[in-house]
């Protein structure tokens, strides 16, 4: 059934407990909609808040016929409730951004201008991130720059998920199904043309970061085993080299008994290439395992998330 296409502007928003910024950040994300067309929605997604989010969100959808919402019977994570936003959006254009505004909302009009001259996809690309540790910092740098030495395809550096995406470059996206999300990796594999707005990133204002170092972790996981098979081939490199080495040892080992008659000694170097030989085992399995973790949650084939309530518009024909 075909979908509406009477909303110019979607603007997908996960909200996870963020009631201390909700207010302000309505306001700031409907006066930059206005200021681009007036035709919009706004669709918040309710990530399994347990603060008072819902009600505020509820609370502002009532007063806008702009704003909607969308809210998950639990968490289920912010790559799949920017998914869910987007599943459920209408508009020509759409655009992901957090909803702790530490990306400003008012950056979208730039953007908006960049889709109008012909870009399939506008990135959000951060000059500066404030408020920041030089440990998060750092490895954010280092494991961008990483993926985009793994993949196959160009992928944008310094860039989040504050980002804005032509109504075509959705429609394929909705046919990527993937369980383990990690939508900066999807959309660049798309290879839509694509342009950049630079800002700088504000710092947090309210409450702490909802992507701890385990989430950061756990994303950088799925981006990797997502779009590479490059630590399948480092296991299988490894396994390669450790062989080597251990025949190596054994050449020597028979020299030593054999030619000089002597035991080799080496109760350490022993223990070493045991503990060598334990840890590249764990790792490889590891790396397998991971693969074969993905291939399984997809194989349930269970849905990406469950919806409690929403307001959202049904799409008409």
């Amino acid at each position: 059934m075909p979908e509406a296409r009477n909303v110019a502007l979607s603007i997908v928003v996960p909200v996870f407990n963020e009631e201390q910024i909700i207010d302000t950040l309505v306001q700031r994300l409907t006066a930059a909609a206005e200021q681009i067309t007036p035709s919009y929605e706004i669709i918040f997604v309710n990530d399994g808040s347990r603060d008072s989010s819902l009600l505020k969100l509820k609370d502002a959808c009532q007063h806008n016929t702009h704003l909607h919402f969308i809210s998950f019977s639990r968490n289920f994570g912010h790559q799949i409730a920017i998914t869910a936003g987007m599943d459920h959006a209408r508009g020509n254009a759409i655009v992901t951004i957090d909803g702790d505004l530490q990306d400003p909302p008012e950056l979208m009009i730039q953007m908006y201008q960049e889709y109008l001259q012909g870009s399939k996809v506008v990135y959000a690309r951060r000059t500066a991130r404030k408020g920041e540790t030089f440990f998060k910092l750092f490895t954010a740098k280092a494991f961008y720059r990483l993926m985009a030495r793994l993949v196959s395809f160009e992928i944008p550096l310094d860039v989040g998920d504050y980002r804005l995406i032509s109504r075509d470059v959705l429609e394929y996206l909705k046919k990527m199904k993937e369980y383990d999300k990690y939508l900066r990796g999807q959309i660049a594999w798309l290879g839509f043309s694509h342009s950049f707005v630079e800002y700088e990133r504000d710092e947090r204002k309210f409450g702490t970061t909802n992507y701890p170092f385990r989430k950061m972790v756990r994303l950088a996981f799925n981006g990797i085993t997502g779009f590479s098979d490059s630590p399948l081939k480092l296991a299988t490199t490894l396994g390669f080299l450790v062989c080597g080495i251990s025949f190596l040892i054994i050449l020597y080992a028979l020299y030593g008994y054999f030619i000089e008659e002597a035991t080799v000694p080496g109760w350490a170097s022993t223990i070493v290439s045991i503990t060598f030989l334990g840890g590249v085992q764990l790792l490889s399995l590891g790396i397998i395992g991971e693969y074969i973790s993905r291939i399984i949650n997809n194989v349930r084939n269970r849905p990406l998330y469950v919806i409690d309530q929403t307001d959202v518009p049904e799409k008409v024909a």
